[in-house]
């Protein structure tokens, strides 16, 4: 649980790539040296948890997969939010009623419902009730994280996702008694340092685009405005 800060930390950078590739949006030097001490962050953390003893590539993978599809649902949600006139609501309905769909091929393949079938809790009111609670808060995260997006920006939602990750790290740490290495922080340090630097100069860019009215429209591109 420690380590997922550092395993998912790369969200910034995909966003990055993903907003050139996507977006057709530059990335300044200054702000490409922030994702740089990210990325150092990053495989600082991988070489300490090889040092522990506790390294799992099939996490590392995961956890890079999991800062892709990140980056990749903040940057569409800000794309089709016109689709459905900058509605919340309907887009976090939509998203649901997707996944619904979705689900039934998925639990066929993986087996799902023979687990499902032989199950001894589907008449549990407690298990019910949980998973009622569960599907209350799921649905809260993803309103909130829509609502996030489209006042904000996807690097916003990024950023801050980044923050709870290394708030989850420091609780995950004191509840398993865990001790780890100053390198070890150090990795967390960077990544979290290299997160804030790079929110830091995009918004003095930003800042710069807004204020001067003679700024040459390519340079708004590369401030993502």
């Amino acid at each position: 649980v420690a380590f997922y800060n550092v395993g998912r930390s790369l969200t910034t950078v995909f966003n990055v790539l993903l907003s050139y590739l996507l977006l057709k949006q530059t990335t300044s030097l200054y702000a490409l040296l922030a994702c740089g001490v990210i990325i150092g962050g990053f495989w600082l953390g991988v070489d300490q948890e090889g040092a522990e003893g506790t390294l799992s590539w099939t996490g590392i993978f995961f956890g890079v997969l999991a800062s892709l599809c990140v980056s990749l649902n903040a940057i569409y949600t800000k794309k089709v939010l016109p689709v459905v006139d900058g509605s919340i609501w309907r887009l976090t309905f939509y998203n649901n009623v997707n996944a619904c769909v979705l689900f039934f091929p998925l639990m066929m393949l993986l087996g799902e419902f023979h687990t499902l079938y032989h199950f001894d809790k589907l008449g549990n009111p407690s298990f019910w009730g949980m998973m009622t609670l569960g599907g209350v808060f799921g649905f809260a995260i993803g309103y909130v994280t829509g609502l996030q997006i489209k006042f904000t920006s996807p690097l916003t939602h990024n950023v801050s996702g980044t923050a709870k990750a290394c708030a989850q790290t420091v609780l995950a740490v004191v509840y398993f008694e865990e001790t780890k290495s100053f390198l070890w922080w150090t990795s967390n340090l960077m990544v979290l340092g290299g997160s804030f630097a790079y929110t830091w100069v995009k918004g003095l860019e930003m800042r710069k685009v807004q204020e001067d009215p003679n700024v040459k429209s390519s340079e708004r591109n590369e401030a993502g405005v």
